[in-house]
C-alpha cells in the first residue's frame, strides 16, 4: 500500500515538475511520512533518483517538439554538474535553515514580478548569442546548480524564470531548457548520494516509473497547451511553494 501511495504520487510529481519543476513539493513529505525513521539523506537521495529519470524523460519528450538551445544549455549543464556536486558535499557544514528566508523572500519577488508582468515569457526571442550566451548559461548553471546541491526546493522555478527574464525565452521554452539543467544537477547529486548507500531502492524504483510516466504526460500537455498554460501553472506552484516556505519558517522562528 506504501509504494502504491508512493507511485501515484511519483506521477503527480513527475507531471507537475515537467510543466514548472517542484517534484520535491510532492515526494519529499510523502517519503517523510512513509518512512518516519529513515536517515535524511536516504529519503533525498531516493527523491533525486525517481527524479532523474523525470527530468530526462521530459526533456526527451521536448527535445521533440522543441529547438532546444544546446549551445547555452551545455555550458549550463557543465557548470551544474560541478557545483551541484559541490553543494552536495560542503551542505553538511553550512547552516541551512537560515537560507529559507532568503529563499523565500526571492520566491515571492520572484513571483509578483512574473504576475505584474503580464507579457513575460510570452513571446520567444532570444537576446544573447555566441559567447555571451555561452558565459551566462555556465554561471546560472554554476549558481543555481550549488543551489540544488545545497538547498534544493524551487530550483526548476528559479531556472524558469531566469531563462524567461534573462534570455528571453518564453515558459514553454525557459521550461524546456530548465528539464535539461535540473537533469545535470540530479545526476550531479546522484554521484554523492549513491556511492553513499543513500537510497531506498524499493521506493526509487517504483517512484523513477511513476515519474517517467509523469513527466511525459506533463511535457505532451505544456508543449499542446503552449506557453500561458506553462506560465499560469508556474504562479500556482510558486503560490504553494511560498505558503509551503511560509509555514515552514514560522515554525522555524518559533520553535
Amino acid at each position: 500500500m506504501d509504494l502504491l501511495l508512493l507511485a501515484v504520487l511519483g506521477f503527480f510529481a513527475g507531471f507537475v515538475d515537467a510543466v514548472v519543476g517542484g517534484s520535491g513539493l510532492i515526494q519529499l513529505p510523502a517519503m517523510f511520512t512513509v518512512y518516519p525513521n529513515a536517515p535524511h539523506g536516504a529519503l533525498f537521495g531516493t527523491n533525486k533518483f525517481s527524479s532523474v529519470f523525470g527530468t530526462t524523460a521530459a526533456t526527451l519528450r521536448y527535445t521533440r517538439g522543441l529547438r532546444m538551445p544546446w549551445s547555452m544549455l551545455v555550458p549550463a549543464c557543465i557548470g551544474a554538474l560541478v557545483f551541484s556536486f559541490l553543494g552536495a558535499r560542503i551542505v553538511a557544514m553550512m547552516p541551512v535553515p537560515l537560507i529559507r528566508p532568503l529563499v523565500l523572500v526571492l520566491l515571492i519577488v520572484v513571483t509578483v514580478y512574473t504576475f505584474v508582468k503580464k507579457d513575460l515569457g510570452t513571446v520567444h526571442g532570444p537576446r544573447l548569442r555566441g559567447a555571451p550566451e555561452k558565459w551566462l548559461g555556465f554561471g546560472i548553471g554554476a549558481l543555481l546548480g550549488f543551489y540544488d546541491g545545497f538547498f534544493g526546493p524551487g530550483t526548476g522555478m528559479f531556472l524558469i524564470f531566469v531563462f524567461v527574464r534573462f534570455f528571453g525565452y518564453d515558459f514553454l521554452n525557459a521550461s524546456a531548457s530548465a528539464k535539461v539543467v535540473n537533469t545535470a544537477t540530479n545526476l550531479a547529486a546522484l554521484l554523492y548520494f549513491i556511492p553513499t548507500g543513500n537510497i531506498i531502492w524499493a521506493a526509487a524504483l517504483v517512484m523513477a516509473a511513476a515519474n517517467i510516466t509523469g513527466s511525459f504526460a506533463g511535457s505532451h500537455l505544456a508543449i499542446r497547451r503552449g506557453t500561458e498554460f506553462v506560465r499560469r501553472v508556474f504562479l500556482i506552484v510558486l503560490t504553494v511553494l511560498i505558503a509551503k516556505f511560509g509555514y515552514d519558517t514560522l515554525v522555524l522562528w518559533t520553535a
